[in-house]
């Protein structure tokens, strides 16, 4: 597991979850990880957690003067960036016709912005340096497939794979792959427990409920865990992957099927 050894990595959203899975993968596979969280605090315990030399930053990923001095932050510690993870994610559950501007903007901003200011500032980071990059983005099964009551966080999620697919052809002249990750139900977050609240809170059931209901939905019978999406996206930020570019990799059990 010494895939990322002398490579740099920048992972959004990785405090927690998800996103605190894969910088724990990528640091295991021999990277030096960079964590930005929206906390100083929660950034700060997360690069304690991971050892290393790895360090926090804070920063809203939506907002492009944090994202820049996350780029420049982690090139001024390690000398580069090799490896950009965006995956700080929000979501939004409810009826569209109850779904407030604000509500709808601040998805985009998180979802589809933030992937957008991470790919722009590692982009000009990576052509700088001439030796190419990998750059891997988070998606959602959502992002393949629509559903109910989670319009605005579908939309933003297709909008990463289209984004996606459109920088892996403009980088792929400077040796820099672009891809995304799709996770299905990984009810163990802490993202999944809002979803779980305010399902159940919407359909009278009881807390749980709606969690068990996930859990089944894939033809594997069960949720996925947040070190089986960090090891897909191990993959795609290695160089066993450097054929691989504008695909959205889904780790869903299934659950997706086209």
């Amino acid at each position: 597991m010494n895939r990322l050894r002398g490579k740099v990595a920048l992972v959004t959203g990785g405090a927690r979850g998800i996103g605190f899975a894969i910088a724990q993968r990528l640091a295991q596979e021999g990277a030096a990880v960079a964590v930005l969280a929206l906390h100083a605090d929660s950034a700060e315990r997360a690069a304690e957690q991971l050892g290393g030399g790895a360090i926090g930053i804070a920063g809203d990923a939506s907002v492009e003067r944090d994202v820049r001095a996350a780029v420049g932050a982690t090139v001024a510690a390690f000398g580069r960036l090799d490896v950009m993870v965006n995956n700080a994610g929000t979501i939004a559950i409810g009826p569209v016709v109850e779904t407030t501007a604000e509500t709808w903007d601040r998805v985009m901003e998180v979802n589809l912005r933030g992937v957008f200011l991470g790919c722009r500032e590692a982009a000009r980071q990576m052509i700088a340096q001439g030796a190419g990059g990998r750059i891997v983005n988070g998606s959602s099964g959502a992002g393949r497939r629509g559903n109910a009551l989670i319009g605005a966080y579908a939309a933003s999620k297709f909008g990463v794979i289209g984004l996606t697919q459109s920088l892996a052809v403009e980088l792929a002249p400077h040796g820099i792959t672009v891809n995304a990750y799709c996770p299905g139900h990984v009810t163990s977050t802490p993202m999944w427990e809002r979803i779980d609240r305010e399902l159940t809170a919407l359909g009278g059931d009881t807390p749980g409920s709606a969690k068990r209901a996930a859990e089944a939905e894939a033809p594997l019978g069960r949720a996925a865990r947040p070190e089986e999406v960090a090891a897909a996206v191990a993959y795609l930020a290695s160089d066993e992957a450097a054929f691989v570019t504008g695909e959205s990799l889904l780790v869903d059990g299934g659950l997706v099927r086209y």
